[in-house]
């Protein structure tokens, strides 16, 4: 008998009953919180929480056929999803797999082994991946048992649900984003952020704009919520601030308790609790709920309240603007008169107004407070910052009061600024820091004043009698030098001499001579729409062709960003900056005059299917060499050393040659002196050519620029979007597409087809590594300006070795530092689109 005869079981199990043994037991294998190197997961295997409480694998959104990476509840029957990894990036298969990778991070690939979705290498020894019973998904090191070194989470990478024991923080500006519907993951319309200027509160956005507002913290609740009181036996609420961070949380009291809250597609938060006996889940809370949830409703100084007909008003002492539009608010019925008796009108039971601009000590009284605010002359109002213990703190505003709710109890007191013939005996009835103003002392004031006035009105008709032709230009150059206030702060920038000959060099445009320029704003002459406002092309009577950029009320550019775009453009002179021509500001109305650009701007043509062709190489080249020297410019040569911050294809306008001009000056910062770089907590630019330093932290330098030049360099190449994805293969995004063929060695597919053979393969070889190497993460690998145009100029010139670009765009690696970079905002734009369709 053969040795092998005797050793065969008389019992064998069929082979296929072997393997599906074998299957089942590797899964049973992976039923466990915790991943390791030597394990994996692949679609139909999960991690189960300790408890058995969440499970992590593969899903599909009801009614698609994609994969997504997700977390879920693992007991409850309709399966719940309350996180999701590759959003933007689904699965087309079961394919899927998710290992611990080389680095230690966690890495997702597909069938074919590309990347889909991974976080920043990590030093550990030993790295594993564990999901926690809260729904938490944590990369640790394996002796790190109590999670104090934790290199990465899932609840510092929200989607759209939070979680008990989640901290909404200031370092997640992406906050909460929505799914965009029932069937699809990835980024919808609406995101959930905590804002932290002011007095910090959770705003709820909606392609852009605001939508709902919690209210501030108040030390009790978030003032917009009160029926967060009768919350408090199932909840304990935490809010700390601090130099580090600001953040909100929540613990449940009862831990058997399930509950979640939701940004839905339609942009409801919703606050859902399981209930057991029907085996559902019961929506708890909701906002927007009414008319009154909904972000200035009744406009500024209006209130609003459910429970009146009509649903708004005003503050006592104000009047609507115009009847029937309440969003356009309410106007006091008497001006206030900074030194005289004005008072202030306590308003109760109100969600306190928008407190994003609001200025805010923590340190000082109530009554200090009213003070404070009394001898502030943009002061409007002010309320205490905690009511916790008695009423602490002072916040005041100096802009409208914004946002006002009624509530029936459980709201806050607001102390309105009212001039003295609008107030009630019983207003500010102690109110002891009024000053007497004495009667001679006053009339002395108004005859100066009214002299001073004569003064002035004189020197203009004596300028008017001179120069006829610019009468009614010249009398508003004297409203606009003191509306745009020239001699006083500009950027962070004292005014200089040059400043105020600067100003009075730029043509100050007639209301009347912009109308007729555009044909009184015809929708004919209408170039397009930015960010803020229209741009219309203009005919000036000497025949010079114009664009004019007309700021709309809801821009969001105020007084200081005008200022600062007037001021920069008009000190700085460079062939590859846009040139000023003038400027109208009157009241609300604010227009700059510039330059007519016949070809609009890169982006109207470079992303377009069949225009793009126009731009053979050497016209692409060109363009890159113009923009190069023009942020050289503006950091090396000019009078100011100047920081864009929002340098991208829409704000590069091409002139009748097709030469670039950069544009759009009105977030840029002056660095003085010796400054290398700046810090912000209000993060404005545009999504994509940010770099992480900027994004997250608020830091930004030369180096921001040179990020987002990078940036451009690499869609003028490629003719695709940086967070496009036609023809970018199931790359995350430009900047990965870009580096992965350059580590493949096939850099020269990233080519714009549209180019053919137009090109020098050596010279656009060159112009790729430069533009990799000004998107590396960190911001010391990046070269300056002055390195980049002559790494561009000559084939003699070595260039830098290579780090690995930052993979910030809106899907993509999601690590614990770049999950928070992903966007800011619902849309692409954070603040600022510029002269769109010049």
């Amino acid at each position: 008998m053969k040795l092998g005869a005797i050793a065969k079981p008389k019992s064998s199990l069929p082979p296929f009953l072997l393997l599906l043994l074998l299957s089942f037991l590797f899964s049973l294998s992976l039923a466990t919180d915790t991943l390791t190197r030597t394990q994996s997961i692949r679609d139909g295997q999960t991690l189960v929480s300790a408890r058995g409480t969440f499970e992590l694998g593969f899903f599909s959104p009801v009614g698609s056929t994609h994969r997504h990476l997700g977390i879920w509840y693992k007991h409850i029957p309709v399966q719940t999803v309350v996180w999701v990894a590759n959003r933007a990036s689904p699965l087309p298969d079961r394919t899927g797999h998710l290992q611990l990778g080389p680095a230690g991070e966690l890495l997702l690939t597909n069938g074919s082994n590309h990347p889909i979705w991974y976080t920043d290498p990590v030093d550990f020894s030993r790295p594993v991946a564990q999901l926690l019973d809260s729904g938490n998904f944590v990369l640790r090191d394996a002796a790190d048992a109590l999670l104090v070194g934790v290199a990465w989470q899932t609840f510092q990478c929200p989607t759209d649900t939070w979680l008990p024991g989640m901290r909404f923080s200031s370092r997640l500006p992406l906050g909460l984003t929505s799914w965009k519907n029932s069937g699809d993951a990835s980024f919808g319309d609406y995101t959930v952020r905590l804002d932290e200027n002011g007095l910090p509160q959770i705003i709820l956005w909606g392609r852009s704009k605001p939508v709902y507002r919690t209210g501030p913290w108040n030390g009790l609740r978030l003032s917009g919520t009160p029926e967060m009181k009768s919350y408090s036996t199932l909840f304990t609420y935490a809010f700390v601030s601090n130099e580090n961070e600001t953040y909100y949380e929540h613990e449940l009291n009862d831990p058997s308790m399930i509950t979640r809250l939701v940004l839905d597609q339609a942009g409801q938060l919703q606050r859902f609790i399981w209930a057991n006996q029907t085996q559902s889940w019961v929506v708890s809370w909701s906002a927007p709920k009414d008319l009154c949830d909904r972000y200035g409703s009744c406009g500024p100084f209006g209130v609003c309240n459910m429970d009146s007909n009509p649903v708004c008003k005003c503050v006592n002492g104000f009047e609507p603007r115009s009847v029937g539009n309440w969003t356009a608010g309410c106007a006091r019925r008497t001006g206030l008169r900074c030194g005289s008796r004005d008072g202030f009108r306590r308003v109760t039971e109100l969600k306190l107004p928008d407190t994003a601009t609001a200025i805010v000590n923590r340190s000082m009284g109530l009554e200090e407070c009213k003070r404070v605010c009394l001898a502030n002359c943009s002061c409007v109002g002010y309320t205490a910052a905690d009511i916790s213990g008695g009423v602490t703190g002072c916040v005041y505003w100096v802009e409208d009061l914004m946002d006002l709710r009624e509530f029936p109890s459980g709201g806050q007191d607001v102390y309105v600024r009212l001039a003295a013939s609008d107030l009630d005996e019983d207003d500010d009835e102690d109110d002891e820091t009024h000053v007497p103003v004495d009667k001679e002392k006053l009339i002395i004031i108004i005859v100066a004043t009214i002299c001073l006035s004569l003064f002035f009105l004189q020197l203009c008709l004596r300028s008017l009698w001179k120069k006829k032709l610019q009468g009614k230009a010249k009398i508003e150059q004297c409203e606009s030098h003191s509306l745009l206030g020239f001699g006083a702060n500009v950027a962070h920038s004292s005014m200089s001499t040059d400043d105020v000959n600067i100003s009075a060099e730029l043509s100050l445009f007639s209301l009347g001579t912009i109308a007729a320029a555009t044909d009184n704003f015809a929708e004919e002459s209408k170039l397009g729409k930015g960010g803020f406002g229209e741009v219309y092309k203009g005919k000036l009577p000497n025949g010079q062709e114009v664009a004019i950029k007309r700021l709309s009320d809801s821009s969001g550019q105020g007084l200081e960003e005008f200022k600062n775009e007037v001021i920069l453009i008009a000190r700085l002179q460079h062939m590859n900056l846009v040139r000023l021509l003038g400027f109208y500001t009157q009241g609300e109305e604010k227009m700059l005059i510039y330059e007519y650009m016949p070809n609009k701007s890169l982006d109207s043509i470079l992303f377009d299917p069949t225009k793009g062709a126009i731009l053979d190489w050497s016209k692409r080249k060109r363009i890159i060499d113009g923009i190069a020297q023009g942020l050289l410019y503006l950091h090396k040569y000019s009078r100011l050393k100047v920081i864009h911050r929002d340098l991208k294809a829409s704000n590069v306008l091409l002139d009748a040659e097709l030469n670039p001009k950069i544009s759009d000056f009105g977030i840029a910062r002056i660095f003085e002196g010796n400054q290398e770089q700046g810090k912000t907590r209000r993060v404005v630019g545009t999504y994509g050519y940010m770099p992480p330093e900027y994004a997250l932290w608020g830091h930004f330098s030369e180096k921001t620029d040179v990020f987002s030049y990078g940036v451009l360099l690499l869609e003028i190449i490629s003719g695709e979007k940086v967070s496009g994805s036609q023809g970018m293969n199931g790359s995350l995004n430009l900047l990965n597409y870009a580096w992965e063929l350059w580590e493949d060695g096939r850099a020269l597919e990233l080519v714009d087809p549209q180019l053919g053979n137009s090109y020098c393969e050596e010279e656009l070889l060159r112009c790729i590594h430069v533009g990799l190497s000004c998107v590396q993460k960190s911001a010391q690998d990046r070269p300056t300006m002055s390195a980049v145009v002559s790494q561009l100029g000559g084939s003699n010139v070595s260039l830098p070795s290579l780090n690995q670009p930052a993979f910030h765009a809106r899907e993509g690696q999601v690590s614990g530092e770049d999950c928070q970079k992903r966007g800011i905002g619902s849309s692409n734009e954070v603040t600022i689109t510029m002269m769109e369709g010049r």
